[in-house]
């Protein structure tokens, strides 16, 4: 099954989707892909920017931005840099960094509303995660997976989801106990898995959507990039990027992303609305809340 990806749908002319298109012709490292993510955030940048300052930014070495290039099959960084500008071209050219009006926390959130500000543009074609909210609304039960740093991710997602799906399940721990509960889920009828992947990406969150799909069922991921690990291993690949200016990574983005696919989810369940009212009723019964 192929991978349905939300920065390639909808044939969007944005620079960003554009560089997605011709990173993603290609087979890339780890490494790689870091820069590839690194240029797609950068994509007004990206084609002003010399190898240092993209190994910079991307956190890897001057050498493998060159390697990079290579692998894109053009004969250095320069050539790159040059077809860039040719299919990247941006109306008001190089932005003024704010690195001089900002200080180190103000850079964090200036950095995560442009964060948002991509995620708007994807999703001005809503047929991703529509698509994606159809196929958990029509799983039961779903499990929505999340170790470590996206654990609060997939609890997030699942105290919500419970008040309006009858039966969501959330694996936010790893070990052997995974794929038994990978399996349960299946036997009782769960046809998608719905993950939420965020970095360092653990080696388990990568071999369990591989195990998720050999048992037959439909993965769909929000991810930090459409370059992840998890890519290959997604049937419907939801990006939103992460912040990376703080000494731990922020994830507005893909919070915000899954409160969106709770919305599409929503609409693929006829009984939403009445379920909410319900729970408002006997939240009020009970004086659940303090208002």
């Amino acid at each position: 099954m192929a991978t349905e990806d939300l920065t390639g749908a909808g044939g969007t002319d944005s620079a960003s989707a554009r560089l997605v298109k011709l990173f993603e012709a290609h087979r890339l490292t780890p490494t790689q892909r870091r820069i590839a993510h690194c240029l797609v955030r950068r994509a007004d940048d990206a084609p002003f920017l010399s190898s240092v300052e993209v190994a910079e930014l991307a956190g890897v070495s001057q050498p493998s931005v060159t390697r990079f290039a290579v692998a894109l099959g053009f004969d250095g960084y320069p050539a790159l840099r040059r077809h860039l500008r040719e299919v990247a071209p941006t109306a008001a050219g190089r932005g003024a960094p704010a690195g001089d009006a900002y200080n180190e926390y103000q850079e964090a959130v200036q950095a995560e509303i442009e964060n948002l500000r991509h995620l708007a543009a994807l999703l001005a074609d809503p047929a991703p995660v529509a698509r994606a909210g159809a196929l958990i609304a029509a799983s039961r039960p779903l499990p929505v997976l999340g170790l470590r740093a996206a654990a609060a991710q997939a609890r997030g997602f699942g105290y919500f989801a419970a008040k309006v799906h009858p039966d969501v399940r959330v694996l936010d721990e790893g070990g052997s106990m995974l794929s038994d509960r990978v399996d349960a889920a299946v036997r009782a009828g769960a046809s998608a898995l719905l993950c939420f992947a965020l970095p360092r990406h653990p080696r388990e969150v990568v071999e369990a959507l591989e195990y998720a799909r050999a048992v037959g069922l439909t993965v769909v991921t929000v991810a930090d990039s459409a370059f992840a690990p998890v890519a290959a291993h997604s049937d419907v690949l939801l990006p939103a990027a992460v912040g990376t200016g703080l000494a731990f990574d922020t994830a507005c983005a893909p919070m915000l992303l899954g409160r969106v696919l709770l919305e599409a989810m929503c609409d693929g369940l006829p009984e939403a609305q009445a379920r909410l009212e319900e729970f408002d009723a006997k939240a009020a019964a009970r004086g659940l809340f303090v208002e």
